[in-house]
């Protein structure tokens, strides 16, 4: 009785792509941690997401409620409230957990469709040059001339009050220096030989932008996405210390305008000014080492610091 070899399969296009994804994040992160700052930055940041998600179940819900505070105005750190409490009894230590909660998601939104925006803008222009390209580039020096913060106060003044206000006015005035970049790296990506061998294939527009261009320049996306959150976060602090944020909801900014509506600057109750802005700093540098250490890693000609 003879029996017939098992033949192998040969591995699916899909399989090997995964697996080369799974390679080139493990490589990745090989080249990460060997960046101690990028390390501190991203475990500073795990731990604030891990206290933000956990604060219904740290802190609950009731914290942010006025009717029940549980102290009195204004009362100086102790054991019951680590950070004092705000105008109302309220506990400092709770109100801040739940505004990382408001801080981060619309950093992160914001960044997000900041990012998106100019990295359209980039590609377009820099794929189809001419009158186009033309036309793209002066609107896109049009908002970088003009001073972005005015421009997001502006939008969060006539559009109401919400989260989404704020989104949406962050986002649309901080996407040219990401269209700008993003532009650059598309003409260098379409200068080289596999470029001009698509085109000669049949290779459409939204073929070459797509399948070529946007995933050599998704790592510089991702590198100017992790820089834009900590200027998304610290102008949402702005919008809600001018109280054009939502008032419905605890942010970092929104307990600074409290503070200074409460007098705490004049009277000398710092500890209702210094958490919020420490937890605000914080985060905008832990946001900053982690994206300086991709752009090394992802271009290491950058020479940055470890």
């Amino acid at each position: 009785m003879t029996t017939t070899p098992v033949e192998k399969t040969a591995p699916s296009a899909a399989s090997l792509a995964w697996a080369r994804r799974r390679d080139s994040v493990a490589r990745f992160w090989r080249a990460y941690r060997t960046h101690r700052a990028g390390l501190y930055g991203l475990a500073a940041l795990a731990l604030i997401a891990l206290l933000a998600l956990a604060a219904p179940l740290l802190v609950g819900s009731d914290v942010q409620s006025v009717t029940n505070a549980p102290g009195t105005a204004l009362e100086k750190p102790s054991g019951e409230f680590p950070l004092g409490t705000d105008q109302f009894g309220r506990s400092l230590l709770g109100l801040l957990l739940w505004g990382a909660r408001m801080s981060l998601t619309v950093g992160l939104l914001a960044a997000a469709l900041s990012v998106a925006i100019g990295t359209l803008v980039g590609i377009v222009a820099g794929h189809h040059g001419g009158w186009l390209s033309t036309v793209l580039m002066r609107i896109t020096d049009w908002f970088l001339v003009m001073p972005a913060l005015v421009l997001a106060i502006v939008l969060a003044t006539v559009m109401s009050r919400s989260m989404w206000t704020v989104v949406v006015a962050i986002g649309v005035t901080s996407w040219p220096t990401t269209a700008r970049l993003v532009r650059a790296q598309t003409i260098a990506v379409e200068s080289r030989p596999y470029i001009e061998r698509a085109k000669a294939l049949g290779g459409g527009h939204a073929h070459i932008m797509n399948r070529h261009v946007l995933p050599n320049v998704m790592p510089l996306v991702l590198a100017q996405t992790t820089l834009g959150i900590s200027t998304a976060i610290l102008t949402e602090a702005t919008l809600a210390f001018l109280g054009l944020g939502d008032p419905t909801v605890v942010s970092w900014g929104g307990l600074l305008q409290d503070a200074r509506e409460a007098g705490a600057v004049s009277s000398g109750h710092w500890w209702y000014l210094a958490p919020p802005g420490i937890a605000i700093a914080v985060v905008a540098l832990a946001f900053t080492l982690c994206g300086r250490a991709i752009e090394s890693v992802l271009n290491p000609k950058l020479g940055v610091t470890r």
